[in-house]
């Protein structure tokens, strides 16, 4: 009798043991399956230290200044040179602001890669909205190539309004290129690579009437545009 209920223990216990597995599993898999889902959120809502992507420019600046800090990184089998052009630039509160990182092919092939990119701290990443960046599309570079990648960007002023981030005084935007090894069929290259830079450096980034009241300011509000220095 005692070695009978013990058999249905342990069956039962082996059945919890393969629900459980399989539901880990299955969600596993969903995950996988969904992660084009997954970015889509992550771009909207900041989560996990994802930025923001804007449609518009920001359209009103305050007087609290930040600094950006700008960090790059390469995957070990890439072969390019990845590097900000400036190591940081201090910004206002919804200040359109243009930078520049630099890459370089140093392979003796053609190589296509892909950014991904967060912010931190992460509590500001909601905060951090690009309009214009080299990580939205495939980047090739052919061999010995040396590009200029620009990111356009604001820090929305609703930041002032969260006291969480009363402390924080600098912000730091971090890409990693990794090496595409099914490149899609158009990623960009030289010609759409000058085609946007010539479309940033003919914005004018004049900062617009400035105001002391981030509230009900809208971040994807159209404005007069800053170029390149």
């Amino acid at each position: 009798m005692v070695d009978v209920r013990k058999h249905k223990s342990n069956t039962a216990n082996r059945k919890v043991v393969m629900g459980l597995s399989g539901a880990a599993l299955a969600m596993l898999a969903l995950g996988f399956a969904s992660k084009p889902l997954y970015d889509a959120f992550c771009r909207v809502t900041g989560y996990g230290g994802t930025t923001r992507v804007a449609e518009q420019m920001s359209e009103i600046v305050t007087e609290r200044a930040i600094k950006v800090r700008f960090d790059a990184n390469v995957a070990s089998n890439l072969g390019w040179t990845f590097k900000p052009e400036d190591v940081a630039i201090t910004v206002k509160l919804g200040q359109n602001a243009l930078a520049y990182y630099t890459a370089t092919n140093d392979s003796e092939y053609p190589i296509v890669g892909t950014a991904s990119y967060n912010v931190s701290p992460i509590k500001a990443a909601p905060y951090f909205s690009k309009i214009e960046c080299f990580c939205f599309t495939e980047q090739r570079l052919e061999p010995g190539e040396t590009v200029s990648m620009p990111v356009l960007f604001f820090v929305d002023p609703l930041l002032a309004e969260d006291t969480r981030l009363d402390e924080i005084k600098t912000i730091t935007l971090s890409y990693t290129f990794h090496k595409v090894e099914r490149p899609s069929e158009k990623p960009n290259t030289a010609v759409e690579r000058q085609a946007q830079l010539k479309k940033l450096e003919a914005i004018d980034l004049e900062i617009p009437k400035q105001t002391n009241t981030p509230a009900n300011t809208k971040n994807n509000t159209q404005i007069n545009q800053q170029g390149r220095g």
